[in-house]
């Protein structure tokens, strides 16, 4: 029998089990397992909001870098064509002055003619000077233009890598969830699909119909209509229509088809209205979720929200407090 001394020493020894940790040896409840991949699900949802939001920047970038080196190849074509005209009016002054011209107006049989060339000789002159300093100002502008289209450039891959970390973290936690899924019985994972209300396996749901108040405009309306039409829709993270999405990528899709614009992350469709109480949100509105603002759904009227949960389910109607709520944003 241990003394307790040498009990005590071997419990500091031992490693203490983190909180809500299964014991080593027990088969780990079908409880615990959902809830970590739950956690899973909304770690990839923010891993997720945060790719797509440098893909907006990669994008919008990309677009710039593409201007600039048109701009650069024009600066070049210009270059191009004033160091040629300056050539050839450089050769015919290096012809013309190959005599001295007192000497050619004394030997000319005809200096009336011989001064109107002398004249048209300075005027060349004049305009070599303008040339001149047109091609210094253009390759001035062109060696601006290559810098900034070099920076973009710079700034373009330094963004693609960050996406490329971005959409590991993505497929990781996603790969972390699909085990513990499959960790499940047949009847586990049938259970938890039903909890999700994705007995449909894809297929288009039967929608409810949302009542209670009017939108609040007609692209406000537009855009409910839009939302509605992609339940059944399956998630797809990173994903913005017009088959498959990701939740804020539904969004946008929505209100895009309602011709209006929008920003593509859950964080800046936030930001992207006025925002009002949940007690008075009206068909429409984004309803934005967790403090971080990591998830996103359109508010359908009726208490009720149509949006696109997380990968293995598909777009859907839920209540609008699914979660704690973070703002409401009209457009």
């Amino acid at each position: 029998m241990l003394s307790a001394a040498a009990a005590g020493a071997a419990a500091a020894l031992t490693p203490a089990m983190p909180a809500g940790a299964e014991p080593a040896d027990e088969k780990p409840t079908a409880a615990s397992v959902n809830s970590r991949i739950d956690g899973l699900y909304e770690q990839a949802e923010r891993a997720t909001e945060k790719y797509n939001g440098v893909a907006e920047r990669a994008g919008a970038l990309r677009r710039q870098v593409e201007h600039a080196q048109e701009r650069v190849a024009r600066g070049q074509s210009r270059v191009n064509r004033l160091r040629d005209a300056l050539g050839g009016v450089a050769g015919a002054q290096y012809r013309a002055g190959a005599i001295d011209p007192s000497v050619a107006l004394i030997l000319t049989e005809d200096p009336d003619s011989y001064l109107e060339k002398a004249a048209a000789l300075d005027r060349i002159g004049s305009r070599q000077a303008l040339r001149l300093g047109q091609l210094r100002a253009a390759q001035r502008g062109l060696a601006q233009e290559r810098s900034e289209a070099a920076g973009k450039l710079a700034r373009l891959d330094s963004l693609q890598h960050t996406l490329r970390e971005h959409k590991k973290d993505v497929r990781k936690k996603l790969a972390a969830a699909r085990r513990l899924l499959n960790s499940l019985t047949a009847d586990e994972r049938r259970e938890r699909a039903s909890r999700d209300g994705d007995r449909g396996h894809g297929k288009k749901a039967k929608s409810p119909v949302p009542s209670g108040a009017s939108a609040s405009s007609g692209r406000a309306a537009a855009a409910v209509a839009a939302a509605k039409s992609a339940v059944g829709s399956p998630y797809v993270w990173g994903a913005s229509g017009p088959s498959s999405f990701d939740c804020s990528g539904l969004t946008q899709w929505a209100y895009g088809k309602a011709g209006t614009a929008i920003p593509r992350t859950s964080q800046a469709q936030r930001s992207a209205g006025r925002q009002v109480p949940l007690s008075e949100a009206r068909p429409g509105d984004l309803v934005i979720y967790r403090d971080d603002a990591s998830h996103v759904g359109m508010y359908v009227g009726g208490g009720q929200v149509v949006h696109a949960p997380h990968p293995g389910a598909s777009v859907r109607y839920d209540p609008v407090g699914m979660m704690p709520v973070s703002a409401v944003t009209r457009p």
